[in-house]
């Protein structure tokens, strides 16, 4: 049997083993797909509280992947973490409705403008998870809330039992908080909410041995949380980050390729080499591929070439592409990483089907422009008031002086732009329950700024201008000299 695999042979394993849709709501974790960064090791200890990363870093996946005790025995193996074996799992907030876990977006709103106290609602929360009998009688979240606040005794007797119980099992109970972007569209309200949560997962990693909280959040939510109650400043040194190295991008893709279920990933798997199966079935990536570069650059050349056209001075091809998809915080989504190579290949196929290597490297620069095009819809959806910010910015080109950008906004009326998108949220909110939170400083455009920078989707440079990293650049019709050619519509 060939251990070659041909070039057509290596599109097919590429369109059928990346995934068509990259999206959290839509992936479900499986044993082929769970991919374990070393960068990610510290955000799975049960002590780390507070999980911070952007849209497509792999919040929703961890947060998924860690209520399946399949996945959190290959975690706990792969990094050397035995606590993961021994923990009870429970939701205390996700992007699914189960209003038997927690409160939906319209009861959550309700209970706000009712003037609950966010942590009120959350330790209710808690005891549900926990299994307080009383609580589990009661239907409505308003009623449940209202006994926890009359029942402070019963409140901490119930959380000193489970974790005594926890204790005597050898276990520890860990609560689970995903989706917060999702929680209130009111950004102040959304605030108080996160607040609320934090204050509570703080008290539990203080005052019990086996009851913990972990928060997969979004790194300028938690950044404006109000954690104005004591010892707040022990969450943030205890906080991880969900990063993405460029050995961990390719490792991931190298590790789809290698897991999946068909003829061409055994001749993947014997020509590269050092694969060994674990649990049942998976396939786990040789150290060198998955975290040596030279060792990744040279196979990945073997699919893409090594150039991004005649020679070097157009660009190395294993280097090109995520330095392409990099955010303002020099960060790469996974998730656009995986994209940007699904539409390569599409292109490739579409357009360059005689190419000698799998991938032609004009597909890779259309598949950076489709990943733009859908990472600016990814913000779009989730804030709104980006879109409405970056639009007077349009035919502009970067490096740009942080004055223009004012006075562009200026002339566009951007507050009042942005007011009307706030009203507009709410009124959408109240129709159809989605939540989508507005920026915290629409009448000041200095913070605005750097309110931008924090999400990613600006960066200063070191003379003061500001810049727009390609993956948004590309897709909002802002030039650059020399860049990677805007999305013509």
């Amino acid at each position: 049997m060939t251990t070659v695999l041909g070039v057509d042979e290596y599109r097919d394993l590429l369109s059928s083993a990346l995934p068509p849709a990259q999206d959290a709501d839509t992936v479900t974790p499986s044993l082929s797909t769970l991919f374990t960064p070393d960068g990610h090791r510290t955000a799975l200890h049960v002590d780390t509280t507070v999980v911070r990363g952007g849209r497509g870093v792999g919040k929703t996946f961890w947060y998924r992947s860690l209520l399946d005790e399949k996945l959190r025995a290959v975690a706990a193996e792969e990094y050397r973490n035995d606590r993961l074996r021994h923990l009870t799992v429970a939701t205390g907030y996700g992007a699914q409705i189960q209003p038997t876990l927690y409160p939906g977006p319209g009861e959550l709103r309700n209970l706000a403008e009712e003037a609950v106290r966010p942590y009120d609602l959350w330790n209710t929360v808690l005891l549900v998870a926990l299994g307080q009998p009383t609580l589990l009688g009661l239907q409505g979240w308003r009623e449940r809330v209202e006994w926890v606040r009359a029942h402070p005794s019963e409140r901490d007797q119930t959380i000193a039992q489970a974790d005594q119980q926890a204790q005597a099992e050898g276990t520890a109970r860990l609560i689970l908080f995903d989706a917060l972007e999702h929680l209130h569209w009111d950004r102040a309200q959304a605030d108080r909410l996160v607040a609320g949560i934090l204050q509570l997962a703080l008290e539990m990693r203080l005052g019990t041995k086996n009851i913990r909280f972990k928060v997969f959040i979004r790194p300028d939510m938690f950044d404006g949380a109000l954690l104005n109650f004591p010892d707040a400043s022990k969450l943030t040194s205890n906080a991880a980050s969900l990063q993405w190295s460029r050995a961990n991008l390719y490792g991931l893709f190298f590790h789809y390729l290698g897991n999946h279920d068909g003829e061409e990933a055994i001749h993947f798997r014997a020509m590269t080499g050092g694969w060994t199966e674990q649990t049942e079935g998976r396939q786990q990536l040789p150290s060198a591929l998955r975290g040596d570069e030279k060792v990744q650059a040279d196979a990945f050349s073997v699919i893409a070439g090594p150039y991004m056209g005649a020679n070097f001075r157009k660009g190395i091809t294993y280097t090109w592409l995520p330095n392409h998809l990099m955010d303002g915080v020099e960060q790469v989504s996974p998730r656009s990483f995986l994209n940007a190579l699904v539409k390569a290949v599409e292109e490739t196929r579409d357009s360059y089907a005689g190419h000698e290597f799998p991938l032609h490297h004009e597909g890779i620069r259309r598949g950076v422009q489709s990943a733009s095009q859908t990472r600016v819809a990814e913000v779009r959806e989730d804030m709104p008031w980006v879109h409405t910010a970056v639009t007077p910015l349009v035919g502009q080109q970067v490096p740009i002086d942080p004055d223009l950008v004012i006075s562009l906004w200026t002339q566009a009326g951007l507050t009042q732009r942005l007011q009307r998108e706030a009203e507009r949220v709410a009124t959408a909110t109240r129709n159809s329950g989605e939540i989508r939170t507005g920026p915290r400083y629409a009448d000041d455009y200095q913070q605005l700024i750097e309110e931008l920078i924090v999400l990613g989707v600006m960066r200063r440079r070191k003379d003061g201008r500001i810049d727009l990293p390609d993956v948004y650049r590309i897709a909002f019709s802002i030039g650059r000299r020399g860049g990677v050619p805007m999305v013509q519509s």
